[in-house]
């Protein structure tokens, strides 16, 4: 069990809730107010679910021994492009403008992720410099379609993306949830899972075995880069407003880190999605503690960074191996030094 891909991150995850219930007792209470659910462990879900669909969009990316440095542009990029659009409306609570506004956020998404898919599988260009292109660009584009501003909107329809209930639950878990679905559905239900994992291993090799392996490349980053479209919709719609400087802020590297923490390998192959949420919820929790204990702004990030550095050791099998021998070596002196020189 101990083995488990799940094991560490799950036990990771309890820590830091049972350290935030024990720090605010009422930390688990969930109330019923005006037919919603409230609640610090609702928040966490809610404010967790962008991150969470980055993070599976990342997943496949990382998969393929790739990486994808541009999502947290591309969340600013849509959240600005559905603004704007709704903006230039005469009626923004219009159903067909709402639609049309995710519409096209949503397919400059996709066309975001084609473009880093066919630098990365077309032109061979590494995958950290093609997408490290858009991270730099990205912003500059945000804020091009913005005019530099903050641009808000006053559409109750566009807003219940971000903030709306359902079934007395933010409607953001559920749009986290269905993407979740669909990707394991994709991934563990047909071949294409197979696909994604062959070509991280061996791209050239899985070529050979008749799999397009630059289709299938291109596809994942067209995933993520729709997946970090609806994070950004998500984003924007939850206040109203685009902030194409600061909007996804960081977001490329919380994905990585709950990849990785989830089980994941940087060195592409075997993925794991749950790991990945699970990974995305231990930061989202992280960022609640700190909040929470009052942390002062300017060391937030190194204490982020601290912990997280702390998880990954404690996942770790050789970390944890070496500590364990040392354990034994301090408290059993003399066998340790039997066993070197047998």
């Amino acid at each position: 069990m101990v083995k488990h891909h799940l094991f560490w991150p799950l036990v990771m995850l309890g820590a830091l809730l049972l350290f935030n219930l024990l720090y605010e007792p009422d930390f688990f209470s969930v109330q019923m107010r005006a037919g919603k659910l409230y609640g610090s462990l609702i928040d966490i879900l809610n404010f967790g679910a962008p991150l969470i669909l980055v993070a599976i969009g990342m997943t496949l990316v990382i998969a393929t021994k790739g990486i994808d440095l541009s999502v947290g542009s591309i969340v600013a990029i849509a959240g600005a492009m559905a603004c704007m659009t709704l903006s230039q409306g005469t009626d923004q609570n219009m159903l067909g403008l709402v639609l049309s506004a995710v519409g096209i956020a949503l397919v400059l998404a996709l066309v975001l992720g084609l473009w880093n898919g066919m630098l990365v599988a077309a032109f061979g260009i590494q995958p950290i410099i093609a997408t490290l292109i858009l991270m730099v660009a990205g912003r500059g584009v945000a804020q091009l379609i913005t005019g530099g501003q903050i641009i808000t909107v006053s559409s109750s329809a566009y807003k219940f993306i971000g903030a709306g209930s359902l079934l007395t639950l933010p409607f953001s878990i559920f749009i986290a949830g269905a993407v979740l679905l669909i990707a394991a559905l994709l991934t563990r239900k047909t071949a294409l899972g197979l696909f994604i994992e062959s070509v991280g291993c061996n791209p050239e090799a899985s070529r050979l075995a008749g799999i397009r392996s630059r289709v299938v490349m291109i596809a994942v980053y067209m995933f993520c880069g729709l997946c970090a479209g609806i994070a950004g919709l998500l984003l924007s719609a939850n206040v109203s407003s685009a902030d194409g400087n600061n909007a996804g802020l960081w977001y490329e590297l919380d994905a990585i880190l709950a990849v990785v923490i989830g089980g994941t390998s940087l060195s592409g192959g075997r993925f794991y999605l749950l790991g990945t949420v699970v990974g995305a919820l231990i930061i989202q929790t992280l960022t609640t503690t700190i909040y929470m204990i009052g942390v002062p702004p300017e060391i937030t990030l190194v204490v982020k960074a601290f912990v997280v550095l702390l998880v990954c050791l404690i996942q770790s099998e050789t970390f944890r191996k070496t500590l364990a021998h040392r354990f034994r070596t301090r408290r059993y002196p003399a066998e340790s030094e039997v066993k070197r020189h047998a």
